[in-house]
């Protein structure tokens, strides 16, 4: 049942064009073609890279945090067994009524309770420097993977293995930087899968999954069918925006707010450039309109094309958060961060919140009676 299985899943009129037999794939004369067995591989290099990853955030990027002045910060609340309770197994967001009636069993304020609450949730929010050692290590590799990746392919044929092949062109053997490209790119997508349940917990966490399963999908489908020029080439492109993002991140997490944006504007005009047109006007066009030239769809033109469609509709869900980022800059003269998520505004807005009203508790310690929006010296209390 098994060979049945396997004999129907690779069957040429699935992954090949009418003029590509898998005979034709077969290694022959010294020459080496891509094969679905080398992809076992990226699942061992995949832990490997966690492993690599460990070491470099500990003796890499958190030196690094600190020489940029990244501490990590322990929020300290007075320990309360009735919040605890109510906060661990009720909900983390009390209402009111809740909050009255928790005060009224605590022997608190209602301040001293809402206080409370925001300093343990507080406490669950992943710190600073957690953040910059992801972003730093996201940055080394696709700083890495670009450098590597613009070596392998900028003496290439752009349009080989793109709409050339379909048309009855040869297919070229596997070179040894291609191996090792695919490998290296498809294990760190694996490995960033593997460490979702330990990385910081993003807005857009369902995107980053979509992307990541959608991305290692068309990696290996182009592997397995040996289209190695259209997934090198949309390796790159995705590569080139994300190396800003990350430092943009970075510089974020630090502090240094016009390097940040300085960054983030750079990232912005690439992501522009290379997802919003480069993607969709070279490499789909190619990939989707100049077959249809030459040959009716069959499965994979149409499998790899779904894929890639389906890239660039996030291509667009994030360009619409990057719209909203840079529109918030420009008018507001202010990154909060650079991000899809607004986890860390939230967190911003109760510290306002907080010093604001604390700065109100002050003026009513003044004795300023019921005239609070004036003190002694004529200044506004604000």
């Amino acid at each position: 049942m098994f060979h049945a299985f396997k004999e129907w899943f690779w069957q040429e009129g699935f992954w090949l064009p009418p003029t590509i037999k898998w005979s034709d794939l077969d290694d022959h004369d010294g020459l080496v073609f891509a094969k679905p067995s080398h992809l076992y591989m990226t699942i061992p290099y995949a832990f490997l890279l966690l492993i690599v990853r460990h070491f470099f955030e500990k003796f890499v990027a958190s030196p690094l945090a600190k020489t940029f002045g990244i501490q990590k910060t322990t929020r300290k609340i007075v320990p309360n067994t009735i919040l605890e309770s109510f906060f661990k197994h009720s909900t983390k967001q009390p209402s009111h009524i809740d909050i009255y009636g928790l005060a009224k069993k605590c022997n608190l304020t209602e301040r001293q309770v809402e206080r409370w609450f925001r300093g343990r949730r507080n406490q669950e929010r992943p710190c600073r420097t957690k953040k910059f050692q992801e972003a730093c290590w996201r940055f080394a590799f696709y700083l890495m993977i670009t450098i590597a990746g613009v070596a392998f392919l900028y003496d290439k044929p752009w349009a080989y293995d793109l709409w050339e092949v379909w048309n009855g062109y040869p297919r070229q053997p596997l070179l040894p930087s291609q191996y090792w490209y695919y490998i290296l790119e498809m294990s760190f997508y694996w490995s960033l899968l593997f460490s979702l349940g330990t990385d910081v917990k993003r807005k857009d966490f369902l995107a980053n999954v979509i992307h990541h399963l959608a991305a290692i999908s068309l990696m290996s489908f182009s592997w397995c069918a040996n289209y190695i020029r259209s997934g090198t080439l949309v390796m790159l492109v995705h590569d080139v925006a994300d190396i800003w993002l990350e430092s943009a991140k970075m510089f974020s997490y630090a502090g240094w707010k016009k390097t940040c944006n300085t960054l983030f504007f750079i990232f912005s005009f690439i992501f522009f450039i290379s997802r919003l047109i480069i993607f969709p006007f070279w490499i789909l066009y190619c990939t989707l309109i100049l077959p249809l030239h030459y040959l009716e769809p069959f499965f994979s033109y149409i499998f790899i094309n779904l894929q890639l469609m389906v890239l660039q509709v996030l291509h667009l869900y994030w360009g619409y958060f990057i719209l909203k980022m840079l529109k918030r800059c420009i008018f507001m003269k202010s990154i909060q961060d650079v991000r899809s998520d607004e986890e860390e505004e939230e967190e911003d807005e109760e510290e306002e919140e907080e010093r604001k009203k604390g700065k109100e508790t002050d003026c009513l310690k003044n004795g300023l009676g019921a005239d609070r929006h004036l003190i002694p010296n004529g200044q506004h209390c604000r």
